[in-house]
């Protein structure tokens, strides 16, 4: 994907659309309708249903990876191995030394394929190649780690602050130029969030007035409210104009900061990930954008790409891996990027129930209805 265009809705979902079918074509070669291009067929090959795959994830905090991102991976595995496949789960909680030991675990049971949401990039390389060493793939899911990995899954992460940065300077309108703006960026140690801030600086800069910049340790909210309170004591509640969050999680903090300092006409707040909290403040008015990213996709790929790799199904393995990309570790990565959109209050309807990830009723509980009914949003 051009990372200089800003899909429209429409064109994003039917992107999502072309990459569904895709998908679905491509998991028909589970079924052995193509032969495996490896010479050993006894351990891996298209018979070899019986795999296990692990699947590390960094953090509860972000409410999209219990929810959404393991089940839907554990899912699409027993169905493309005729449930015989199993997914051996573990969540960091944020601990880059929890999810070593979960990694090494995963070497000594002898998985078959890992997939790994890095809690920091860099600190994850000596088990990535531990495992490789091991004979073991390693494909990184939705951020990138560093060291010898096969694989890369998830979206195209400039664009998605290229986005959010876009988002912000049209709701500023004509006074963007002299708007007070802070940004809580996500963590250093996520490789995602030095491209998020990449893409929103290319929307930003010499279009608003950045006063205060900061990195959010772990993503940890209650460090964004913690930054959003002393930016506030410098800049003054008054002379703020929009706040840029990486993520809905941070959002959600800084809202609630921006409410306690007396602003009842609150300056637009962006978010990512499409948290149904989020998605109830975007219908409120209270966030004004989020970035929905298709946990359906990203989930699905990662997990037909792990599939192909146990069981040496290279054509299947290229279809899917279309793109590259380059960690510092290693260049020309296969990776598989998925479409992102802008969610609005206007959109609502258009993204996340379309697809089925929530319904008007999760969205318009008791305190939402009345602002659901305003936008249009019937339960």
């Amino acid at each position: 994907m051009n990372p200089r265009t800003t899909p429209a809705p429409t064109a994003v979902r039917r992107s999502a659309l072309f990459l569904t079918a895709t998908l679905s074509a491509l998991s028909l070669t589970g079924c052995g309708l193509f032969g495996a291009t490896g010479e050993d067929d006894t351990e891996r090959g298209p018979n070899n249903y019986d795999m296990t795959v692990g699947l590390l994830l960094p953090d509860k905090d972000t409410a999209r990876f219990e929810k959404f991102d393991y089940p839907l991976i554990r899912d699409r595995i027993s169905s493309l191995t005729n449930k015989q496949g199993k997914v051996v789960y573990a969540n960091a909680e944020g601990s880059t030394a929890k999810q070593s030991e979960q990694f090494q675990k995963l070497i000594a049971d002898d998985a078959d394929v890992i997939l790994v949401d890095a809690v920091d990039a860099a600190a994850v390389a000596p088990d990535v190649k531990k495992a490789k060493e091991a004979g073991i793939p390693v494909i990184a899911y939705d951020r990138l780690a560093e060291g010898p990995i096969d694989a890369y899954v998830s979206h195209d992460n400039e664009l998605v602050g290229q986005v959010q940065g876009r988002a912000l300077v049209n709701a500023l309108g004509e006074n963007a130029e002299k708007s007070k703006v802070v940004m809580m960026n996500g963590a250093a140690a996520d490789p995602n969030s030095a491209l998020f801030k990449k893409g929103a600086l290319s929307e930003l800069s010499g279009k608003v007035d950045i006063v205060k910049a900061y990195d959010t340790h772990k993503w940890l909210p209650e460090v964004a409210a913690k930054n959003m309170r002393k930016a506030l004591k410098e800049v003054g509640a008054g002379n703020l104009a929009a706040v840029y969050s990486a993520n809905d999680g941070m959002a959600g903090a800084v809202i609630e900061v921006l409410g306690d300092a007396g602003l009842s006409d609150l300056p637009p707040v962006t978010g990512q990930d499409a948290d149904l909290a989020a998605v109830q403040r975007v219908a409120a008015g209270t966030q004004y954008m989020t970035v929905y990213k298709s946990f359906l996709l990203e989930a699905t790929g990662a997990a037909d790409m792990a599939v192909a790799k146990v069981q040496d199904r290279s054509i299947q393995f290229d279809a899917l891996a279309r793109d590259r990309i380059d960690s510092r570790t290693r260049k020309d990565i296969p990776a598989m990027l998925v479409p992102v959109v802008a969610l609005t209050k206007e959109n609502i309807e258009d993204t996340v129930i379309e697809d089925g990830v929530y319904t008007a009723e999760d969205i318009c509980t008791q305190p939402y209805a009345a602002a659901c009914a305003e936008i249009g949003l019937a339960p």
